[in-house]
């Protein structure tokens, strides 16, 4: 059985999942279809877990960098759950890139290489944002590349933890034929 509630936020409603222990889940508000992870109906509930994590919010949200007092259980592959591993590690108010993370996932699997799409697409399945935190993975030369919350969103946490905005960019799309 898994259970959901909602936190009120600056960024908007997100959804917080649990299997009644752990946390499974945090999605942002534009993650309209996130029950759609679940092969079961979600329970609207009061869990210890969900308190502890509002908590965390309010103490994050306020522009502090809280710990992590409560337990992750994101649903993945190995690969996945290494790479969501790697972005706990990740300081407050820094970033690294797709190609920093790919480097470090190579050594670990004693590869000389892995893919920077491959990291792509496991910090964008991460099913815990904020708390795992992927919106501090940027592209290369710090382009603020596609965030499942919305850019804006990506952007309203750096201001968040104080990160310096000259040293990201939004790329610029062309409308010319």
């Amino acid at each position: 059985m898994h259970y959901k509630t909602y936190y009120e936020s600056p960024i908007g409603r997100i959804a917080l999942t649990s299997d009644g222990t752990n946390l499974t889940g945090l999605w942002l508000p534009k993650h309209k279809d996130f029950e759609q992870q679940y092969n079961e109906t979600l329970r609207e509930a009061e869990l210890p877990v969900f308190d502890k994590v509002s908590n965390w919010l309010n103490d994050y949200f306020s522009g502090n960098n809280p710990e992590i007092n409560f337990p992750l259980a994101p649903e993945g592959t190995e690969f996945r759950k290494r790479v969501w591993n790697l972005l706990l590690k990740i300081p407050y108010g820094e970033t690294v890139t797709y190609g920093d993370i790919a480097q470090d996932i190579a050594r670990q699997l004693g590869k000389e290489k892995m893919s920077s799409q491959a990291i792509g697409g496991a910090v964008g399945s991460n099913p815990i944002s904020i708390i795992i935190p992927c919106h501090r993975v940027v592209g290369k030369d710090g382009n603020l590349t596609g965030y499942g919350g919305g850019i804006d969103t990506k952007i309203a946490l750096f201001k968040i933890e104080q990160m310096n905005m000259a040293n990201y960019y939004r790329p610029k799309f062309s409308t010319k034929p």
